[in-house]
């Protein structure tokens, strides 16, 4: 044995190199036979899979230009990353963007902007925001509720995020005076931070699941009881990534706890089905709305990627005869994220966002419903100038995503799917997601929202206006070609907005503090 050791410590470093890499070429030829190019190149084959595996890096840092990338590139993810840490968010030397493209936006400029006087309340708070609108308030439930602001931090699910990025969004949207929606997976103890919370009732039933699977009108009853910072409601029929196509949480991803919030097993992939249980048509959901209005008090929305149009009217028809119906409308767009999607329905399945919203817009407002339904835009729309859009189109609040969880941390990996996200955002590894300082990510959530809302407020006063809820179709053209071919929305879209009621900031200053909706207005 000592004749070995002696033998063993008398060999030099490049030695035991060369060993290994002669114990590598033999399994590459003789024992795996998974892979082809291990086993022709032996060793040098290994580079060609690592080089793969990190090819979205390579791309990200040291091949794309600054506007080239998808679903978010540099500019984009600089200017988030730059809002959220106080940081300098402007850029010098004019815009690199090509101005002149297809589908550029140009948002109409007043001679002269809109003036605040020093009483103003975005004098004292720059990024004081509320929604225009109240959910809940036509329908007369008994809790109505107006958003404190119109940018809020869309449905993701603690299972497709780990707890501290949920905890840091829920912590994030306090300071911000956001809400935070739940996602399919149920609530959580982490969404319990002081946040407004907006719980999201997937196929799948997650949270308010009975033992078979099915929706529990009671168990809802009691979640609702117990945590009063919930809200409104929103049923999920589809999101933009995959509509037709229910969540999916692979199986390692799911830990004990869970498993206990969500009521499924461990060890399994977590398949939501495509469709609801508790309602197969479009009388059935609106008396399954009417059901959790009535016994919860909250405001009840549904959320859905935009596609074939005749439920839609169908539902419109409804609503109009009989006064009930969703008190708000979520619009996803086919453009929008997931955890883990097959590529087939990412790329070809639902509208995006302009398309799908333009097309349901028009039906609601063809039926004369558009003032009692809240408007809620989600699909790429966290930049200011997007945003513009969205509200001369008609939205009322956007959701962010994607936006929200590069606030915290994302660095766009692109690996949601597999648990190993870099950046302890979108995995269950404890290890990981020790890089996340909740205090500090949180404080970086709620300075992403208030720069989005200072610069959105900024450009909703150089068109002239007091509030976004004010922009009209015409303040608002797409590029086609050069100016003589560019066309205002209205003419993009073939419609024009419905001015939302508004009276002054000031006016929803004073709702704010009595609760969200002013008593003599009713």
């Amino acid at each position: 044995m000592t004749v070995i050791l002696d033998f063993l410590s008398s060999i030099s470093w490049w030695a035991w190199v060369l060993i290994i890499l002669i114990i590598v070429a033999i399994r590459d030829i003789f024992i795996q036979r998974s892979h082809t190019i291990s086993h022709n190149f032996p060793i040098v084959g290994h580079f060609r899979y690592w080089l793969e595996s990190i090819g979205p890096e390579l791309r990200q840092y040291l091949v794309a230009n600054n506007r080239e990338e998808l679903p978010f590139n540099r500019i984009e993810r600089g200017w988030i990353y730059a809002s959220a840490k106080k940081e300098n968010n402007y850029e010098g030397f004019g815009t690199d963007r090509d101005i002149y493209a297809h589908q550029h936006i140009f948002i109409n400029n007043a001679m002269f902007p809109f003036k605040i006087d020093k009483k103003h309340p975005n004098a004292l708070d720059k990024s004081f925001l509320p929604c225009a609108k109240v959910m809940g308030e036509f329908n007369k439930r008994k809790k109505p509720y107006r958003p404190a602001s119109i940018i809020n931090v869309s449905a993701m699910s603690f299972g497709s995020l780990s707890a501290k990025a949920i905890e840091s969004l829920n912590k994030g949207v306090a300071i911000a005076d956001a809400y935070h929606n739940t996602g399919e997976g149920g609530l959580s103890p982490y969404h319990s931070n002081g946040g407004d919370v907006v719980f999201h009732i997937g196929t799948g039933y997650f949270g308010v699941r009975a033992d078979d699977g099915s929706f529990s009108l009671e168990k809802l009853k009691t979640l609702v009881e117990k945590n009063p910072f919930i809200r409104a409601i929103e049923v999920k029929l589809s999101q933009g990534a995959k509509p037709g196509k229910g969540g999916v949480l692979p199986a390692s991803k799911i830990t004990k706890e869970i498993s206990e919030i969500r009521h499924v097993p461990m060890g399994q992939d977590v398949l939501s089905p495509p469709n609801h249980s508790a309602f197969s048509n479009v009388k059935e959901m609106v008396d399954f709305i009417e059901l959790i209005a009535e016994e919860t008090g909250l405001p009840v929305g549904i959320k859905a990627a935009i596609g074939k149009l005749n439920q839609w009217k169908e539902l419109a028809d409804l609503m109009k005869k009989t006064g009930k119906g969703p008190d708000f409308i979520t619009v996803d767009g086919g453009e929008g994220g997931t955890g883990a999607a097959p590529p087939s329905f990412a790329d070809h399945v639902s509208l995006p966002w302009v398309y799908g919203f333009g097309d349901l817009y028009k039906v609601f407002k063809e039926r004369g419903l558009t003032e009692r339904i809240v408007f809620i835009g989600s699909g790429k729309l966290g930049f200011p100038g997007k945003a513009a859009m969205a509200f001369a189109m008609g939205t009322d609040c956007i959701n962010v995503a994607r936006e929200a969880m590069m606030s915290i941390g994302c660095i766009q990996a692109q690996v949601c799917h597999t648990n190993r996200c870099p950046a302890g955002v979108a995995t269950q590894s404890k290890w990981l997601q020790k890089g996340i300082d909740i205090p500090l990510k949180s404080e970086r959530l709620a300075q992403y929202f208030t720069t989005f809302k200072k610069e959105f407020l900024e450009i909703t006063h150089a068109a002239g206006y007091e509030h976004p809820c004010q922009f009209t179709m015409d303040d608002i053209e797409v590029n086609v070609d050069d100016h003589n071919l560019s066309k205002q929305l209205s003419g993009t879209y073939q419609y024009n907005k419905v001015p939302v009621p508004f009276n002054s900031m000031q006016d929803l200053k004073d709702c704010i503090h009595l609760g969200g909706i002013k008593k003599n207005n009713k």
